[in-house]
């Protein structure tokens, strides 16, 4: 097996599973369930992030009148109707190849908080561990405004990064990141993309058309990702068994752009925090030297004497964001103590860190 993947994340986008009317496109997700399959019995552990749940639903409910209501209720009502649909299609599709599976429906809020986090890998390692592929997505019947993902391109990225997998595959309907648009015959895929390679000027800013996310999102999540020492591949999933090529080596090399992973370990806390800067409940700005001596190459705690403000209330254990002083997030961290006490510390060189070394990410 290439690199020896063992166990990987799929997310299926919904320009994939999606056909030009909106409606769910079965032909495409039974080829699919073929490959993931195929990995499986290949002995690739995997997990899957599907869209297609609002699709699904609105396919039901075609004959029904939703015009009445706003743009968030349509989605919770196709939602809700369309994930029951989804989940019997691919139990279905999956039964043929004596594989069962498991629906998993999350929001941002169980990331929120190390217990919770730790209790969904706690379910999702035993269904991997039972032969189950997890399929993932967000409870859009609950998830509202600035409580849903940004798309699945983002749950993606913390489901990947909170399984430890050896690779994610995010298919899309374009074979990768271009030098200029997809559609322009001068343009030239980009096939690998190193820790140090800069993008932005290849990106377009377009979202997808039945997606909520876009190319920048893809790419701002890949880069994260592949920081965390996680191969992440970009490809079509409307490529010919593009799975099987892209990670059993079957068949001829398939379209792809790359990113490669960061060398070094990253701990496990450490992933968490990588992508909760979201979820944190206040932030403390820094001066200059305690931003350069936390950036810099040595592992250091944040301590009191280089805050100069705090805001918000939190309690001990919190998340809160790190700010340089011109207001940019640097990082994220668990506090060792509440605002309240961080407020009497701020700027005091005889007070204990108020965030330690081992729960400190910084960007």
């Amino acid at each position: 097996m290439e690199n020896e993947r063992r166990r990987i994340a799929v997310k299926i986008g919904s320009n994939v599973l999606t056909r030009p009317d909106g409606m769910l496109d079965i032909t495409r997700m039974s080829a699919l369930v073929d490959q993931v399959a195929a990995l499986r019995h290949a002995g690739v552990e995997v997990t899957m992030l599907s869209s297609g749940a609002v699709a699904s639903g609105r396919s039901e409910l075609a004959g029904t009148d939703a015009r009445h209501l706003d743009s968030v209720e349509q989605r919770q009502l196709f939602s809700a109707v369309g994930q029951a649909k989804l989940i019997n299609r691919y139990y279905e599709l999956f039964r043929e190849h004596h594989l069962a599976v498991g629906q998993v429906l999350t929001m941002k809020e169980n990331f929120s908080t190390r217990r919770h986090y730790l209790n969904q890998r706690g379910c999702m390692e035993v269904m991997l561990g039972a032969g189950v592929i997890p399929i993932v997505n967000e409870n859009d019947t609950v998830s509202v405004t600035e409580l849903m993902f940004t798309d699945n391109d983002e749950l993606s990225g913390l489901i990947a990064t909170m399984m430890r997998v050896d690779a994610l595959v995010i298919l899309s309907n374009i074979d990768g990141i271009f030098t200029g648009s997809p559609s322009d015959p001068g343009s030239q895929l980009i096939a690998t993309v190193n820790p140090a390679d800069d993008l932005t000027r290849y990106i377009s800013t377009e979202r997808s058309g039945f997606g909520r996310g876009g190319m920048l999102t893809k790419c701002g999540i890949a880069r994260k990702v592949a920081d965390e020492g996680i191969e992440v591949i970009i490809a079509n999933g409307k490529t010919d068994n593009i799975l099987p090529r892209l990670l059993l080596g079957d068949g001829p090399a398939a379209p792809c752009t790359r990113f490669v992973q960061r060398s070094g370990q990253v701990s496990s806390v450490k992933r968490w925090m990588a992508h909760s800067s979201g979820f944190a409940k206040g932030s403390v700005t820094l001066n200059a030297r305690a931003v350069e001596v936390l950036t810099g190459s040595e592992a250091v705690s944040l301590l009191p004497v280089g805050v100069t403000a705090i805001a918000g209330e939190w309690e001990k254990d919190d998340l809160i964001n790190i700010m340089a002083p011109d207001g940019r997030v640097i990082g994220v961290g668990r506090a060792a103590y509440s605002s309240a006490e961080a407020a009497g510390y701020c700027g005091r060189h005889d007070c204990r860190p108020l965030v330690h070394y081992d729960y400190l990410y910084i960007d």
